[in-house]
């Protein structure tokens, strides 16, 4: 069964809390000044952490009768970053790797996906690409995973809907499913200013293979639910396209 298949019959999934957070304060472990928390796979202590982690998911998932989203520890991973780091391009290939070996061994319904980033700062905005150029740039990531057969893509924390929507267009030409997952205000808007009904609109106006939903990460609940209150976002386009927190 597929990603999309998985959400159009289930109306409750469970996705992974905050690794970063938890991996840096429980375990003390140190991030790749380049690739983050991608590098963790090639060390023992990284591994047994991350298996650690998403162990505890797979038990909630059980307890509970949900499927499972994991993805890969991998936002921080593109070409420019690998290119500064010690790593070869292998580097998402062994994520997706060592996921899939949790999954085979979970005994759910799971997914494994590869997490995707914006190319600059996702909570400023400063640095994130122009659609034209993000399609270009994030093209070399996705191809990667695609080749990996991740289960699906998750784009975290993209704050403008032109890197979203160039993301989006790079997953365009593969049959990958993918998730985008924006920065949100409570003003009901990215961090660029457009709101959420928009984006929306937009990227799946932008796409054949559209986002199997829409979605925020890394934000209080309290923040969403002022953000979709607000009218310009209180149409039908974000009550069935945006999905999840």
């Amino acid at each position: 069964m597929s990603v999309t298949e998985c959400m159009n019959r289930n109306p409750n999934l469970l996705m992974e809390g905050a690794l970063g957070e938890r991996l840096k304060r429980k375990y003390g472990l140190q991030f790749d000044a380049s690739v983050a928390m991608a590098s963790l796979v090639y060390t023992a202590q990284g591994r047994g952490a991350l298996s650690e982690l998403w162990r505890q998911y797979i038990d909630i998932a059980r307890r509970h009768g949900l499927p499972l989203l994991a993805t890969t520890p991998t936002r921080r991973v593109n070409s420019e970053r690998v290119g500064a780091s010690g790593f070869t391009d292998r580097i998402i290939c062994d994520n997706v790797r060592f996921l899939q070996g949790i999954q085979a061994e979970s005994g759910i319904e799971m997914y494994a996906g590869g997490l995707m980033g914006c190319r600059g700062d996702a909570y400023t905005g400063e640095g994130c690409l122009s659609e034209e150029d993000a399609e270009e740039f994030h093209k070399w990531t996705v191809e990667r995973f695609w080749k990996a057969e991740a289960d699906f893509l998750y784009a975290g924390i993209m704050p403008t809907a032109d890197e979203a929507a160039g993301l989006a267009r790079a997953v365009d030409s593969t049959e990958l499913p993918y998730i985008i997952s924006f920065t949100i205000q409570q003003n009901g808007k990215l961090i660029d200013g457009t709101t959420i009904a928009d984006a929306i609109a937009y990227i799946d106006g932008e796409t054949k293979n559209h986002p199997v939903c829409y979605m925020t990460n890394c934000v209080h609940p309290a923040i969403l639910r002022k953000a979709l209150l607000q009218p310009c976002n209180r149409v039908d386009i974000v009550r069935e396209r945006f999905k999840g927190i």
